[in-house]
């Protein structure tokens, strides 16, 4: 008998402007991942997740969101801030190496299988959501 796909599921956590939130949103989203059986991809979506939320939370002032949803095989970990303006473009991670910031979204490009970002309101409020994907196997 052929497996089901299991139900997508998505998971918000409204964050302050607080530099203690990145910890509280990496421990969060591993154990959402932990509970839904996705240990395997928590390392990497971790470091995705600390360098969307370390960047909403450190670029911008106002509130803040880690938004984590699961379908079809792919798992996006993406973050909300109060700031329309797009993200500044990546550089090429391997001339970032060592810079003592920078790097986030080069990290998030070479890690995860597809990243982008989206103008959202939220609460009222203009802002942005960058976001990037993982193919789970």
């Amino acid at each position: 008998m052929p497996e089901t796909e299991p139900e997508p599921w998505e998971y918000s956590l409204s964050i302050p402007s607080d530099r203690r939130a990145v910890t509280v949103c990496r421990r969060t989203l591993r154990l959402v991942l932990t509970v839904h059986g996705l240990i395997g991809v928590a390392d990497t979506a971790e470091l995705l997740a600390t360098e969307l939320v370390a960047n909403a939370v450190l670029h911008t002032k106002g509130p803040a969101m880690l938004g984590v949803r699961w379908s079809a095989g792919v798992l996006r970990v993406g973050a909300w801030d109060a700031d329309p303006e797009p993200p500044e473009a990546p550089g090429q991670l391997a001339s970032l190496l060592d810079a003592e910031e920078g790097r986030g979204l080069a990290l998030v490009q070479a890690c995860a299988d597809a990243w982008g970002w989206q103008p959202l309101s939220r609460n009222g409020r203009r802002g942005k959501y960058i976001w990037c994907d993982l193919a789970v196997a």
